[in-house]
């Protein structure tokens, strides 16, 4: 009779390890709401970077300091000598002459915003980092994969002012080379904090997906990132300023080649031609639409979360592609543009976390 009570009260094998998995994910909470955290202060990062963009604002604190550069001008003599050095660069001599003190604070404050915002994201990220670990909350294979987004976080800010130092001497602009990459890495960066994030919370619904599927998943996904600096190309020429209709441009579906690529050698018009540019970032929308559209198909066949999240896709990449024409043909107004370069972070963490989950089985 003791037996067959023991035997009763025991809990089975599969209980125990569903426990046990169950202790994990909750052990594990803070951390997962600390990456999500830290995503959300990405996204806002590249928002903000997008606002110095459009507001010529990137090139009024001309020197790096990581330090000392926390703190603003704090007095009359100290903004004046700020002023001063950005008067000294190409951008003020043949495009700002004549500025005022004044205006050149509004840009000087949405640069300098921008580069302390970045300094926050790293003290949120670090200082918890070493909490969790001083906690023991974090194993040796999160550790290893936090310490990669913390090295490419910290990659992200030499990123930044190798873009800035492009247009202080030669240039009056920064290079769109360097602003599609400082772009890109901030949104690859995003992902892949989305993607540690999301692993540590399994997902409660399992459902068996082709491997086909999955590799569908890291086609759309490494799209999106392509697109992402195509759009890149698009912000550092000014190109969206350009062929302001849709969905013709310069009177022509496709405009003609030889126009598309005049400029030698030929691989310069993909970077440089400011027609070439365009063109391939809305091309390239409406491949990532047909990818989505593909995926949406494909993903019926399955049912469940895997439908639900890529009818979520395909809704996000319309409302996008929605979002960039109405910048276009509106000539870039600060406000529709801002939503369209958030519109990218949330399609991004999209396809991450769908990606995540299909490789989950779920």
């Amino acid at each position: 009779m003791i037996q067959d009570h023991v035997a009763t009260t025991v809990p089975a094998n599969s209980d125990i390890a569903r426990i046990g998995e169950q202790l994990k994910i909750d052990r594990l909470r803070p951390v997962r709401l600390w990456l999500y955290a830290v995503a959300a202060l990405v996204v806002l990062m590249v928002v903000v970077g997008g606002a110095t963009r459009l507001t010529e604002s990137g090139l009024s604190i001309t020197e790096w300091k990581p330090v000392t550069g926390t703190l603003p001008p704090l007095s009359d003599a100290a903004w004046q000598a700020e002023f001063d050095k950005y008067r000294q660069i190409p951008q003020y001599q043949q495009i700002n002459r004549g500025m005022s003190l004044a205006e050149f604070k509004y840009i000087f404050w949405w640069e300098w915003g921008h580069r302390l915002l970045g300094r926050v994201i790293g003290f949120a990220f670090l200082l918890p980092f070493l909490f969790f670990l001083w906690r023991g909350l974090i194993d040796r294979p999160l550790g290893w994969k936090l310490t990669g987004l913390f090295v490419l976080g910290g990659a992200q800010g030499a990123v930044g002012w190798w873009m800035v130092a492009s247009g202080l001497v030669h240039r009056v602009d920064v290079s769109q080379y360097r602003l599609a990459t400082h772009l890109t890495l901030a949104c690859v960066i995003l992902a892949a904090t989305v993607a540690v994030a999301v692993s540590l919370k399994p997902a409660r619904e399992l459902r068996a997906s082709p491997d086909w599927l999955r590799g569908y998943a890291k086609i759309l996904f490494a799209a999106v990132i392509v697109q992402i600096f195509l759009g890149g190309l698009v912000a550092g020429l000014d190109a969206g300023l350009t062929y302001t209709t849709w969905p013709l441009m310069d009177g022509h579906l496709v405009p003609p080649m030889e126009n598309l690529l005049v400029q030698q050698p030929v691989w310069r018009n993909f970077f440089e031609n400011v027609l070439t540019v365009q063109f391939n970032h809305r091309l390239f929308a409406y491949v990532l639409f047909a990818l989505a559209v593909g995926h949406w198909l494909s993903a019926r066949r399955v049912g469940g979360a895997v439908r639900r999240r890529a009818t979520l896709i395909l809704a996000l990449v319309i409302a996008q592609a929605v979002l960039g024409i109405l910048t276009l043909i509106n000539q870039v107004p600060i406000d529709i543009a801002l939503a369209h370069q958030f519109g990218a972070t949330i399609v991004l963490i999209a396809v991450t976390v769908n990606l995540v989950r299909l490789k989950e089985g779920a």
